[in-house]
């Protein structure tokens, strides 16, 4: 827990000292109160004592409740400001160090648990803070300076004050360790409801489609049902703390004015008055002592929930990314736009077979080289590699003739024209989705979206669109079709003009016609630039200045289409699954 604690900054140390010096000024008159009580008590019950005296002994009890109030006020102030300074930095930091990672780590954590770890457990993180900061410096001092004024009053009194206090530390601590465990599982089960309810949303209509409203509503029930009896468990067991203090605190006063009362009858009567006041002063110390330690149970509610919140967003701040930066940021000029494979082998963390084994090709500056090959046989993985969201597990891939590992991942990424095997669209605009990542506004630009849209064949259906290149895009495209989706995905990359495109299966939504017109404007247009193309389709490919063919990870042919139609047995087979002989032929 107190891990996290590292990355307050001098700003918020400083508040923190501030709050401490008001800290002490509200404990110093909260404590001062019942020394003018017990003025006024004594003032009240000397005969010939003036009415001006017990006056001045009320205004001065006044000031100081009032004067505890601005205290306590400007203590909350600065606690709130530290709480959400320090939540807004920590959340930064945890978004921040999640873009770092590879999809090795973002695995490893799962996307839902991420989305609770930089919402949820900061929320915890930031909740304890302001509590804390108001209650864990403030209680401690309380309760020892109260103890301190009550010792010498009498000792049975202390004893009955210790006893109380003995009491509400054993119960604190069997709650404690009764809830702890049980607030460990809390975090993970959230996870586990967000993971349902945000699979339950994304497929909403594969859910209705297959009528599976009851199947997925038993599924949020057992996840919901699992949360909430947890939380139903750790709050019953907090709830007994209130009534608990309650009953002792009541049994405290209790005992204390019993004593009380006992002493007085046995005591001469001079010092009767004297004893009276004592038990006044006494009890309302006393009774300060014990709201010390409720302030205290207030944070301790708090504390096994934030610890292992803190835990949670530790483990993210602490994971080391895999994929570290190279210095590089430009490769060899004579090599601009090429891409090389050298004896590529590659295996997912902690798989024991290989994916990719020993592959091998070059793609020279202007070329297109195509990938083909039945499911799972590793096309998509070998292109993943190239932007590095892994790293090759032995062998090298080379752009620009340098190593990706030497490159600056940015500068790496610049030199690309991405588009993913599921087309990805972000809430917002055409023009904002096109032109990703970019935020000048300019004629220019405007254009240039414009000349992306016609090359990806986007045009018709973005100028039927209400407000044409600005019409809105819902989040992952949800309001435009499977191929719309495509369309504006290669847009995008068409856009950035990078050295070498990626299509990684990208035009599998699209119509035969509009896929060829789109390949063939494409060509065109990237004539100076390096495009690989993942496909399933022989029609998409088969145009390619070189095609490799994988088969289970390995490549079993380069070449042409008609010169693997002649010597590549795997090749043969996905064509001729596809496509007549006369068709194959005519291509």
């Amino acid at each position: 827990m107190l891990k996290i604690f590292k990355y307050l900054q001098k700003k918020d140390w400083l508040l923190i000292i501030c709050s401490l010096i008001f800290i002490v000024t509200q404990v110093y008159l909260d404590l001062k109160l019942p020394d003018y009580m017990r003025e006024v008590t004594v003032l009240v019950q000397t005969e010939g004592s003036k009415m001006s005296d017990v006056l001045l002994n009320g205004g001065y009890m006044i000031l100081c409740a009032v004067g505890s109030m601005v205290a306590a006020m400007i203590v909350g102030f600065f606690a709130a400001k530290v709480a959400a300074g320090f939540s807004v930095r920590l959340r930064a930091m945890v978004f921040e160090k999640t873009m770092s990672f590879s999809m090795e780590e973002i695995n490893g954590f799962s996307t839902p648990s991420l989305i609770t770890r930089s919402t949820n457990d900061i929320t915890q993180i930031q909740m304890l803070i302001a509590m804390g900061l108001q209650v864990v410096i403030k209680a401690p001092i309380l309760a020892v300076w109260a103890i301190l004024k009550i010792m010498g009053k009498s000792w049975q009194w202390t004893a009955t004050t210790g006893i109380a206090v003995a009491i509400l530390i054993v119960m604190l601590t069997i709650l404690i360790f009764v809830a702890m465990p049980k607030f460990k599982v809390i975090q993970s089960l959230t996870d586990n409801l967000n993971r349902v309810s945000r699979e339950n949303l994304s497929g909403i209509r594969v859910v209705h489609a297959y009528n599976a409203e009851k199947y997925q509503e038993a599924k949020f029930e057992k996840a919901n049902d699992e949360l909430t009896k947890t939380n139903l468990f750790t709050s019953r067991t907090m709830a007994i703390i209130m009534p608990t203090m309650g009953i002792i605190m009541s049994g405290m006063s209790l005992a204390i004015y019993w004593i009380g009362a006992y002493l007085i009858n046995n005591a001469s009567l001079p010092n009767r008055l004297s004893l009276f006041s004592d038990m006044v002063v006494f009890s309302s110390y006393a009774m300060q002592v014990i709201m010390a330690f409720m302030m205290l149970s207030f944070v301790f509610i708090m504390l096994p929930r934030a610890s292992v919140s803190a835990r949670r967003i530790n483990e993210v701040l602490d994971t080391e990314a895999t994929i570290m930066d190279g210095t590089e940021k430009e490769g060899k000029k004579d090599y601009s736009g090429e891409v090389e494979f050298r004896n590529v082998s590659f295996k997912y963390p902690d798989a024991s077979d290989y994916i990719l084994r020993n592959v091998s090709f070059t793609a020279h500056k202007g070329e297109t080289v195509a990938f083909i090959g039945s499911t799972g046989s590793g096309k998509s993985t070998l292109l993943n590699l190239i932007p590095r969201y892994f790293d090759a597990t032995e062998g090298e891939v080379l752009i620009d003739g340098l190593n990706v590992k030497n490159y600056q991942q940015e500068a790496l990424r610049n030199k690309l024209g991405y588009v993913s095997q599921k087309a990805v669209l972000f809430s917002g605009t055409v023009s904002s989705n096109v032109a990703y990542g970019e935020s000048r506004k300019s004629s220019a630009k405007d254009h240039a979206i414009k000349k992306a849209v016609e090359i990806a064949q986007g045009t018709e259906f973005v100028e039927k669109m209400e407000n044409q290149y600005e019409a809105s895009i819902a989040q992952g495209g949800t309001n435009i079709s499977g191929g719309q989706k495509q369309r504006l995905s290669i847009a995008r990359a068409v856009y950035r003009q990078p050295e070498i495109y990626i299509f990684d299966d990208s035009f599998s939504a699209l119509d035969y016609k509009t896929d060829r017109t789109l390949r063939s404007v494409l060509k065109k247009e990237t004539q100076d630039a390096t495009t690989l193309i993942v496909a399933q389709r022989i029609g998409t490919i088969k145009d390619a200045d070189r095609i490799v063919v994988l088969d289970d990870g390995e490549v079993v042919g380069i070449g042409t289409h008609h010169e693997l139609l002649k010597n590549c047995e795997v090749y043969q087979e996905i064509a001729y699954s596809q496509l007549s002989k006369e068709e194959l032929e005519i291509g």
